[in-house]
């Protein structure tokens, strides 16, 4: 999480550091990995130094945690609710599933208690009564929160989430529905996870599992629990609780859950209607006119658009798309699923039908060299600033127009060009597509500028 942290700072702000000239081929983005792996040393040197101080005080938590009775079990539950949001949750979960405690060999709770030790247990009871009940009964909630026109469109997915948790103890994905919509309604799960392993051990009911707290690991384990058939009453207590707080919580402050996130004009086509689904598309892109490249790989449209400001995300998300990455310049990338390829297609033909020439990704456009006879149209004066912003004639290896509205410039050193240079010039947008390879967009005079260049460059 640090080295991913201090890499992404590293990335942003040294990405266009220009060097001296005897260093530049390690300007701009070959910086960052050089500047990373020295962050890399300093940060080992300094956990290397630090960590046993860390050490001690995670094994110190550890054996508290063991110590502390219900409040430990308390502390337990609601910390490793609220550290699946970075993973560190299985930090916390190793040490007293796995470690402390020892019987006959067997070290850990949930070791010990497979091996038959009556003390075992206690760290696992308490997620069952959540699991089971609670976060079905929020998905419950979620349900009849939701205008009942929109009902049956997540009465599925909120019914396949509750089975999973109820089932198999599988809760993610139930927890993420709210997590970052309902940060409130997070941290009060968190907290009922803390009191119900509390509550459990102060009635001491000890419980087990080999995978997660669902009903089959419940009914497989019974015959080696303590007091276990205590777990069906408070159960029962968390499904009420659950229910009436998510319910009241999300009609009270107006909650986007499953259902009550903002519903736009359009509806997701369906499978057999993808020819509505380009036009869709290419509506809520902004237009036509808006689109200035279409291509796709696995998983994602990778655009290039004139005013990456004119999409309506609302209409995207009702299309399919899982999440929408804004990359500067006017690229734009949609998440949509192994779908992305064919929905690229279909916007091209939505474009082409609306009489405007296809965008073209660089993958399905032809190299278009431009002639060096072909009619120059700028000036000398204007052909020396754009070769001065790109980085010098020596420093262009090809040069070419591409759909009519774009430069496809490949340079010698990428760190050498200057953008803000070209924006003076009336470049609308730049944007690196490969290993010293960059699109420019300069509307429909590329041709023009590029012949110039070709001509008297």
């Amino acid at each position: 999480m640090i080295i991913g942290s201090v890499a992404g700072l590293i990335y942003n702000r040294y990405r266009a550091i220009q060097l001296p000239e005897y260093l530049a081929f390690f300007g701009g983005r070959r910086f960052v990995p050089i500047a990373t792996g020295l962050a890399a040393v300093l940060l080992g040197i300094v956990f290397g130094w630090g960590w046993p101080a860390i050490q001690a005080g995670i094994d110190g938590l550890g054996h508290w945690l063991i110590e502390a009775g219900a409040l430990g079990k308390f502390v337990y539950g609601a910390l490793n609710r609220l550290l699946i949001v970075t993973g560190l949750h299985h930090v916390l979960n190793s040490f007293v599933w796995f470690v402390f405690g020892s019987f006959d060999g067997a070290t850990g709770d949930l070791n010990r208690f497979f091996a038959g030790d009556p003390s075992a247990g206690g760290f696992m009871a308490g997620f069952f009564p959540v699991m089971m009940f609670g976060l079905p009964a929020a998905a419950l909630a979620m349900y009849h929160a939701a205008p009942k026109a929109r009902r049956a469109q997540v009465g599925g997915l909120l019914m396949s989430l509750a089975l999973t948790a109820f089932l198999t103890g599988v809760t993610e994905p139930i927890e993420f529905t709210f997590m970052f919509l309902a940060p409130l309604l997070y941290v009060f799960h968190a907290v009922m996870t803390g009191l119900s392993m509390a509550l459990m051990q102060l009635l001491d009911v000890k419980l087990g599992f080999t995978f997660s707290a669902g009903a089959f690991d419940y009914a497989l384990s019974y015959g080696l629990s303590t007091n276990g058939w205590l777990m069906l009453p408070v159960g029962l207590a968390m499904f009420v609780i659950y229910y009436g707080v998510f319910r009241w919580a999300i009609q009270r402050f107006d909650l986007p859950t499953p259902g009550r996130d903002e519903e736009t004009a359009m509806s997701r086509p369906a499978e057999g209607q993808a020819s509505e689904r380009g036009p869709a598309f290419v509506a809520a892109l902004g237009g036509a006119a808006n689109l200035r490249s279409v291509g796709a790989c696995t998983t994602r449209l990778r655009l290039v658009l004139a005013d990456a400001e004119a999409i309506d995300e609302p209409a995207l998300k009702s299309l399919g798309s899982r999440g929408v990455m804004r990359l500067g310049g006017g690229g734009l990338q949609v998440v949509l699923g192994p779908i992305a390829d064919g929905v690229a297609d279909e916007i091209r033909a939505a474009v082409a039908a609306a009489g405007v020439e296809p965008p073209v990704s660089e993958d399905d456009t032809p190299h278009q060299p431009v002639e060096e006879t072909a009619e120059a149209s700028l000036s000398d004066d204007q052909v020396a600033a754009w070769l001065a912003a790109l980085g010098g004639r020596d420093n262009l290896r090809d040069l070419a127009a591409r759909a009519g509205t774009r430069l496809r410039v490949e340079l010698h050193d990428e760190a050498s060009l200057d953008t803000a240079a070209l924006k003076t010039l009336g470049c609308l947008g730049s944007m690196a597509v490969g290993e010293r390879t960059w699109h420019l967009v300069v509307g429909p005079q590329a041709s023009d500028i590029a012949a110039s260049l070709a001509a008297r460059g």
